[in-house]
């Protein structure tokens, strides 16, 4: 079930200290409403949101991805990494505007992908998010070479180079679904069934456990945080938090008009 927080857009660096949420923050102003078609006031602004859909643990290394949105539109995707369980975060790529993150896997500590797609009326616009330097760059990848409507519904790679993905097609009944799969490490995708009913996640029912099992995204109500946690020896463990909602995008109020003097008629000559 994916988690709906308010936060407020974040800066490139992050640092926790012990026990205190992080607080992330950044401009989004006139700028940002006149792009979003956002209707958002000095008086009345528009609370921020952040929504995390998948973290992923690679030895000591943290993933996060989600999305900024407000309550009509997404404005960035976000993507969140940890080299100290935790302890202090970065984001090793730049947000996409209108676009979200989902699912995150590595297959080993250097590969590792993340999905994600455009908003709008419909997801479009499909795509990987590939790094081959655990993490520390990103590369996207379309999935189609065309404009496409829908979304990677899910996905799972079984080495470096071989991977399956299931495409929701919404609004196109008798082709919703499609697998995909690769040989080229999400470079290239080639079709391999279409249907008008859904087809079987390609990622393994045990693969699939062990992961939920390990690590969640938990808001918690007291602290007015939001915990990333991993269970050790049956309890669960607060790795890191982040303050839930930290501001808003805020019209600039309006500037007075400068008053002009009358001009005085022009002299006789």
């Amino acid at each position: 079930m994916k988690t709906w927080v308010a936060i407020l857009l974040c800066c490139p660096l992050l640092a926790q200290e012990a026990a205190k949420p992080h607080v992330l923050t950044a401009v989004c102003a006139d700028t940002e409403i006149a792009e979003f078609g956002l209707d958002c006031t000095a008086e009345e602004p528009c609370p921020i949101y952040l929504e995390l859909t998948a973290v992923e643990a690679l030895g000591t290394k943290l993933f996060l991805a989600g999305n900024f949105h407000t309550g009509t539109v997404t404005l960035w995707s976000v993507l969140l990494a940890s080299e100290d369980e935790g302890k202090t975060w970065a984001e090793p790529l730049g947000r996409i505007r209108g676009a979200v993150l989902d699912q995150v896997q590595f297959v080993d500590f250097e590969n590792g992908w993340t999905a994600g797609h455009v908003t709008g009326n419909l997801p479009k616009d499909p795509f990987f998010l590939k790094t081959t330097d655990a993490g520390k760059t990103w590369r996207r990848i379309p999935i189609f070479e065309d404009t496409a409507y829908g979304s990677v519904e899910s996905f799972w790679f079984t080495s470096k180079t071989q991977g399956e993905l299931i495409i929701n097609r919404r609004g196109d009944a008798r082709s919703r679904y499609q697998r995909l799969q690769t040989m080229t490490g999400a470079d290239s995708w080639m079709m391999q069934e279409v249907s008008a009913k859904p087809l079987p996640n390609p990622r393994p029912r045990a693969a699939a456990a062990a992961a939920s099992a390990d690590w969640r995204i938990r808001a918690d109500g007291p602290s007015k945080s939001l915990r990333v946690e991993r269970r050790e020896a049956g309890r669960w463990r607060s790795v890191a938090a982040f303050q839930l909602r930290a501001g808003a995008c805020q019209a600039e109020p309006a500037k007075p008009q400068e008053q002009l003097k009358p001009q005085e008629p022009p002299q006789p000559q």
